[in-house]
């Protein structure tokens, strides 16, 4: 199901995957200035084609590898003839098929291989230039685009939500906070997040999200100093289970955040300890 609607100057184009009758997930694409910002999962590709063709695009940014934001390019190269960037750091991962779990392709679908390009610090699009901010954490070739002039600013997968609950093993909560924390020094207001939309006040729920991350850590860290197992932490601060975890065969799960957070400052321990030495 694809709803179609214009925020401050950008085509927002929600996509939302339904499986056996319920919502398995919603996921963005946005296209502004003949720049088209991810492009939607393999399993919306006959809903979306139709408005591919229709509109008028000159290049395909996109925020980071995984196969919900990927999932069409393939098909955008080969029928448009459209040039796709990424980071670097994501091209081997783009010309590879299908590199996920099961799960995850039942959910998003199977993306074919494309040829992706690297993104240097800019991107021009017709009329605009962009800044490419360097965003890891969820994954280690994300990135965000910023206008300057209006404001705009792609967060990707960086925002999603305000509180965090569980997480992919290989994300970091200290390195998505780094990400937070350089994304809050240009002057934006409104985000247009790929699982959540647009976000009038962006810039605010970043903040959010940083203040309830950061507390988050502090809890973590005072329960491990006192005696708390990574599993006993996980359970008092995340009680509830989430099918997710189950589905995922433990890919995302709570814990992974305690992990991560735990991991941090076990590395900051030892590179003080190697300073003293």
């Amino acid at each position: 199901m694809i709803n179609v609607y214009e925020q401050e100057g950008v085509t927002c184009i929600e996509g939302e995957v339904v499986k056996s009758g319920r919502k398995a997930g919603r996921i963005y694409s946005f296209l502004t200035d003949g720049m088209l910002v991810d492009t939607g999962p393999q399993i919306l590709e006959s809903e979306l084609i139709p408005i591919y063709e229709d509109v008028s695009m000159d290049l395909v940014i996109l925020t980071h590898s995984h196969e919900d934001h990927t999932g069409t390019a393939a098909w955008l190269q080969e029928d448009r003839d459209l040039p796709i960037y990424i980071h670097e750091k994501g091209i081997s991962t783009c010309a590879e098929l299908c590199a996920y779990p099961k799960y995850r392709q039942h959910t998003w679908g199977i993306r074919e291989p494309f040829k992706a390009l690297p993104l240097g610090d800019t991107v021009q699009s017709r009329q605009q230039d962009w800044h490419v901010i360097y965003t890891p954490g969820h994954a280690n070739d994300h990135i965000a685009l910023f206008h300057e002039s209006t404001g705009r600013m792609f967060t990707g997968d960086l925002y999603v939500t305000p509180k965090t609950k569980v997480i992919m093993q290989s994300e970091s909560i200290p390195v998505i906070m780094n990400s937070i924390q350089k994304l809050l020094t240009y002057e934006f207001e409104a985000i247009f997040c790929c699982h959540a939309g647009y976000i009038k006040n962006g810039k605010d729920m970043m903040k959010q999200k940083l203040n309830n991350l950061e507390h988050l850590c502090d809890e973590v860290k005072r329960l491990h100093q006192k005696g708390f197992t990574i599993a006993e932490i996980d359970q008092q601060l995340f009680p509830k289970s989430y099918p997710i975890v189950e589905i995922s065969e433990g890919e995302w799960d709570s814990r992974h955040i305690v992990s991560s957070i735990l991991s941090d400052e076990q590395q900051n321990r030892d590179l003080i300890q190697r300073q003293g030495c």
